[in-house]
């Protein structure tokens, strides 16, 4: 596998990792944590005058068309900054959908918007009791002489509230569990009889519960062929693993440096922590646990690249589970490491081991993924 990135991506990343640095510290993201919309407008126009919202699109769309490797460098560095901007929920769950499948005219009307930083979206891939089987779907599309009838409920949707257009898979046909059957669909946000309860993430994000009363929604709404829905989902939802698998490495990253900083700093019996050799062992396997990270974060977006979709899956599936166990060890012994501060809502590790404990369960656990690998 060829691990190396051109000089673009370079100065891509370079310029998301100033970004962070410069304007993205630890208290001004717990003011917009804490604020009305969850983030930053002004950051987000920043962004597309940047280029990054583009990076990974195609250029016929008003992209870049660097690809995946474009969305792992992203989101690689707005993770170490815990960054609230809805990178994932716009550019990779969103843009990439209707990039990868819609038609030409979802494309022309979207694309060019999203890389522009003037339209938000976001995909309900979930349901409520639906774990992570994205075949588990109740929501139906009724066809009708010009359009579609959707009724039911989709949970977890990330930053569904500032989204102006929303992708929901909808069954056409079969039952709940029929991996056949499933469309998806684009639904504007203040379409009628849907309804939407915001809440915070404990993580500091933002999401929403769904609730679909016979929404109505044109022919041309529909994304791809009608039934055929599965497939555009799991290669979506593949690409949004890879990414939180390289958001992760990022958090890692801050937090593993971090609590190295702690043990050289705080002292007891009138020496360093660091010099107790149990904790010298304990960051070597931390330190290990992160390089197999990043390696298995760049592997699944190599995966995306190659396009065979067994080999994708199984790729991503590996990932996901490798960056689970990474960020389930590095975020507890960080946070224990630091002692009873690490809990605090003033000190930055609790909140790096907050959102890697949330990466653990987004778009599947260890446990289901590698249920993908039998």
């Amino acid at each position: 596998m060829d691990f190396s990135l051109s000089d673009e991506l370079m100065m891509i990343r370079d310029g998301v990792s100033r970004f962070v640095a410069d304007s993205y510290g630890f208290e001004a993201r717990r003011e917009l944590a804490g604020g009305e919309g969850g983030f930053s407008r002004e950051n987000w126009r920043q962004f597309a005058e940047l280029g990054w919202l583009g990076a990974a699109l195609p250029e016929a769309c008003g992209g870049v068309g660097l690809g995946p490797r474009a969305s792992m460098v992203i989101m690689g560095e707005l993770g170490k900054g815990l960054v609230l901007e809805p990178y994932l929920a716009t550019v990779i769950l969103g843009a990439e959908t209707i990039a990868r499948f819609g038609s030409e005219a979802q494309k022309d009307a979207i694309l060019p918007q999203v890389a522009a930083g003037e339209m938000f979206l976001s995909l309900a891939h979930a349901e409520p009791g639906g774990r992570y089987d994205l075949h588990n779907v109740a929501t139906t599309a009724s066809r009708t002489d010009d359009g579609y009838i959707l009724n039911g409920a989709k949970g977890m949707v990330l930053n569904a509230a500032c989204a102006d257009q929303i992708i929901i898979p909808a069954r056409t046909a079969g039952q709940r569990m029929d991996e056949s059957g499933i469309s998806l669909f684009l639904v504007d946000n203040g379409a009628p009889g849907l309804k939407r309860r915001d809440y915070g993430t404990y993580d500091g994000g933002r999401a929403s519960e769904l609730e679909m009363t016979d929404v109505t929604v044109p022919t041309a709404s529909l994304i791809g062929a009608e039934d055929r829905g599965l497939a555009m989902l799991e290669e979506i939802m593949d690409r949004g693993i890879a990414a939180l698998c390289a958001e992760a490495v990022g958090a890692m990253e801050v937090l593993f440096e971090a609590t190295l900083e702690y043990l050289k700093t705080r002292e007891q019996f009138g020496r360093p922590i660091g010099n107790f050799q149990a904790l010298q062992h304990r960051m070597s396997d931390l330190y290990m646990a992160l390089e197999n990270a990043r390696s298995m974060a760049f592997a699944a977006t190599i995966a995306l690249e190659d396009g065979e979709p067994a080999q994708r899956r199984e790729e991503i599936a590996m990932a996901k589970i490798q960056i689970n166990g990474a960020a389930h060890l590095i975020g507890r012994q960080g946070a224990q490491m630091h002692g009873a501060i690490a809990i605090t809502d003033e000190l930055a590790a609790g909140h790096y081991y907050k959102r890697l404990s949330a990466i653990e369960a987004l778009f599947g656990n260890t446990e289901h993924h590698l249920g993908r690998l039998d």
